[in-house]
């Protein structure tokens, strides 16, 4: 699904760029993410395209998720970007971890000449952008991760950069937390639907009792080290079980 567009004037840059009614935009904005319906991958990829589009000075986007204690980038808008949200990992330092970890939003108005972070700033300055801003990504206390604008000259973001950033911050967030939500709650559901046509296959194959069925399953899991789950996956898909 392609990501709202913010109209501009003709002949006007990333920098002059800023839409009339803000409310409008950011609604449009909303529905779009709710129509990606629990599809995470799709949301992070629309939350970075509207970013483009929306907050004024940015040429790139990226979300830096926490993943199991590690801050990975996903869903960059170019190669580019990808490579420079991935430095902030490798040296750990730059202003998405600072945005993750002390405040909400980190602006940098040039990476050139930025002390904050001199191994970020002067390898990020190298591969070719020039100022970025990263906004904390968090719903009621669940930090979420880093919305990670960028733009290849310095000083492309100001003040009302910031403003419409931390607007379009919120939104994703949100967006992203019900995604995530929609999606865990599928794979549960498939993993119980998953469980109960096994069960179906041993009841109907040995005469057992739903509880029995499931006591099997159990059993041949700890027997075998593998996960419930796996164990259910085997015998529907192949109509046998490992039971040791």
């Amino acid at each position: 699904m392609s990501a709202p567009q913010v109209p501009a004037e003709a002949g006007s840059d990333h920098s002059s760029r800023m839409p009339d009614d803000l409310g409008d935009v950011m609604g449009r904005i909303a529905r779009t993410l709710q129509e990606e319906h629990g599809d995470v991958d799709r949301t992070l990829a629309s939350i970075t395209a509207a970013a483009v589009d929306t907050v004024p000075g940015t040429d790139m986007a990226s979300i830096s998720l926490v993943i199991r204690r590690r801050v990975e980038p996903q869903a960059a808008t170019s190669e580019q970007a990808q490579e420079i949200d991935a430095l902030q990992s490798e040296f750990d330092e730059g202003p998405c971890l600072d945005a993750l970890r002390e405040q909400q939003t980190v602006r940098v108005d040039d990476l050139a000449d930025d002390r904050r972070w001199p191994r970020f700033a002067a390898e990020a300055s190298r591969r070719g952008a020039g100022s970025m801003l990263s906004f904390q990504l968090f719903t009621e206390g669940d930090n979420l991760g880093a919305l990670n604008l960028f733009a290849q000259e310095p000083h492309s973001f100001d003040a009302e950069s910031e403003t419409v950033g931390q607007i379009f911050a919120s939104h994703a967030a949100i967006a992203l937390s019900a995604a995530r939500q929609e999606s865990n709650l599928r794979s549960a559901m498939d993993s119980r639907d998953l469980i109960g046509q096994a069960k179906g296959i041993l009841m109907e194959r040995h005469r057992l009792t739903a509880s029995q069925a499931f006591e099997l399953l159990v059993r041949a899991s700890s027997h075998t080290n593998r996960k419930l789950l796996d164990v259910a996956d085997e015998l529907t898909s192949t109509g046998a079980m490992t039971t040791d």
